[in-house]
């Protein structure tokens, strides 16, 4: 494994006018790694994954990919940069009038300039690794919220990313859902995926992640293993918001 960081966060600014959403914010994650992101709404954790793929552009700082500035090059570099992060929001973002397999093959075609056969074969491969290759012809309307997010999980990963975010996964999701997108989630760090998240699934963030983050108020409050953090965090910002967070 290369000491070079996958995906590096240096000194990132956020501001929406006079409102200063991050400051200064420091953070690596090495390939392979999974880094749970955790704090209260409002602390910019969703904002900071918005600014790595620059669908929401920085105020200042600089946001480096596999060793390359992303915050540099035109817009054509942007373009292509953004295939190389997959993201996962709350909401599943799939187009309600194609089917599954047309939701997973058009980025691919469009993007990646892949014939048809070919995304067809990655979509139904990357559908077989969420479970859902039986269900390729259905609508979205057809399927479950969790087989929705799990088909939007397929599609980001059809791409071939270096890295993936997920925000908020599973909060749109019903409780007894979460579960069959948590297990992809799990399924892909078990495959070397890089993979920063932001999520309230504690339970989750105990078991799978490699480093948790803490935020409060646009900064970094504190970081490490899920034992150190969960067990014996050292700040009371942390203490307090764990201590009315169970997982």
């Amino acid at each position: 494994m290369t000491n070079r960081p996958m995906l590096e966060i240096v000194s990132l600014q956020k501001r929406f006018g006079d409102n200063q959403i991050l400051r200064d914010i420091n953070l690596k994650v090495a390939k392979g790694e999974l880094v749970f992101v955790i704090g209260p709404s409002g602390s910019g954790k969703s904002t900071l994954l918005r600014c790595c793929n620059r669908l929401e552009e920085p105020s200042g700082g600089d946001i480096v990919l596999d060793g390359r500035n992303i915050m540099s090059g035109t817009s054509r570099d942007l373009a292509q940069m953004r295939l190389k992060v997959g993201m996962v929001f709350q909401g599943f973002h799939l187009y309600p009038h194609m089917s599954v397999l047309k939701n997973v093959t058009l980025a691919q075609c469009k993007a990646l300039k892949r014939s048809t056969a070919d995304a067809n074969a990655r979509a139904m491969e990357m559908l077989e690794g969420v479970g859902l290759a039986h269900k390729a012809e259905a609508m979205p309307s057809e399927l479950s919220g969790g087989q929705q997010q799990r088909v939007a999980i397929a599609r980001a990963l059809a791409l071939d990313p270096l890295v993936m975010l997920f925000d908020e996964p599973t909060s749109a999701l019903d409780p007894e859902l979460v579960g069959s997108v948590l297990a992809v989630m799990k399924d892909l760090k078990a495959k070397g995926m890089t993979m920063l998240v932001v999520s309230h699934e504690m339970g989750f963030a105990r078991e799978a992640a490699d480093r948790v983050v803490f935020m409060d108020g646009g900064v970094i409050v504190e970081e490490g293993p899920p034992e150190e953090i969960f067990s014996n965090p050292k700040t009371d910002r942390a203490r307090s918001f764990l201590s009315r967070v169970r997982g």
